[in-house]
């Protein structure tokens, strides 16, 4: 399917440097709210705090691009925000929820296995088989999760942590699909479209899943106006802008910075110290991440 952008869009190509330094803003705002989420759910049930972030967030979106619902091609992208929002929200469901249970440079990290699994999912969604590096990058990572995650024995994994890692899995989806639509699409409503997707849903569950709870603390509304407005708000309308440029793979690689920014604010604010096992496992996420990204085992392509 090739599309071209609606007529009187603005589509010289930015410079490099700012596409880049625009994902990597994102993933210091990202890498930075695990702490602060992690302290509010202790005021706030899990998916009425989603409901909220991507509720303000998407009235705050949906005033500035309001105009851009009567663009040419505006149905077509909100059809595709809408794919794009049932993964982004499944992935913040996941994450959230297991912020609970799990400390947060340890999810921090586990959530950066969304990095080497965007080249596989691509894969499979473009039919083209993963590299030898992707798979070489993909087994490191994995081994260096179940050195972070599995405490005593296989057996032995903290539901945190698996859930933590289901959100990857649908953060990789989502990067995926944005990289596929994000360049065909209208900016503002593929954006509006995600988020208020995912306020939608939050809005739909959060009174029958989980027993709802709510204190107006400090913690839940410093939490409330970082993660909405810049985290969610600020920080997708940037990603699906930057996906215009920027492939997926490339996306992920700079998204890879998450976890040490993750880290940095869990060490700085609640003093998390992962151990020397849970070291190890990071590092051989970031290993993976850099394997799967720099691909230094290139096969020869045959004719």
């Amino acid at each position: 399917m090739n599309e071209r952008p609606p007529a009187g869009w603005k589509v010289e190509r930015p410079a490099s440097w700012k596409v880049d330094g625009s994902l990597v803003a994102v993933t210091v705002i990202w890498g930075a709210t695990f702490v602060l989420v992690k302290q509010a759910l202790a005021d706030v049930s899990t998916l009425l705090f989603l409901t909220l972030r991507f509720s303000i967030a998407a009235v705050a979106l949906a005033v500035i691009f309001r105009k851009e619902f009567r663009a040419p091609n505006a149905s077509a992208s909100l059809r595709r925000g809408v794919l794009a929002g049932i993964f982004l929200f499944a992935g913040y469901v996941l994450q959230t929820a297991g912020l609970k249970f799990t400390s947060a440079s340890k999810a921090g990290f586990i959530t950066g296995l969304y990095v080497p699994l965007v080249p596989l999912i691509g894969g499979l969604a473009y039919r083209k088989l993963p590299q030898i590096s992707e798979l070489m990058g993909v087994a490191i990572a994995v081994a260096g999760t179940i050195l972070l995650t599995v405490q005593k024995d296989i057996l032995n994994i903290a539901g945190g942590d698996l859930l933590v890692a289901g959100c990857a899995a649908a953060f990789a989806c989502h990067i995926v699909i944005l990289g596929r639509f994000a360049p065909t699409s209208n900016l503002g409503v593929l954006t509006v479209a995600q988020i208020a997707t995912g306020a939608l849903l939050g809005a739909a569950t959060f009174w029958w899943v989980e027993p709802v709870q709510l204190h107006w603390s400090v913690n839940v509304w410093v939490a409330l106006a970082v993660t909405s407005l810049l985290a969610t708000a600020l920080a997708f309308l940037i990603q699906t802008w930057a996906q215009r440029w920027s492939s997926p793979t490339r996306t992920a690689l700079i998204f890879s910075l998450e976890p040490v920014f993750a880290w940095l604010t869990s060490y700085l604010v609640a003093g998390e110290v992962l151990s020397h096992r849970g070291m190890a496992g990071a590092a051989l996420i970031l290993a993976g991440i850099l394997i799967v990204e720099l691909k230094p085992f290139r096969t020869t392509s045959q004719p």
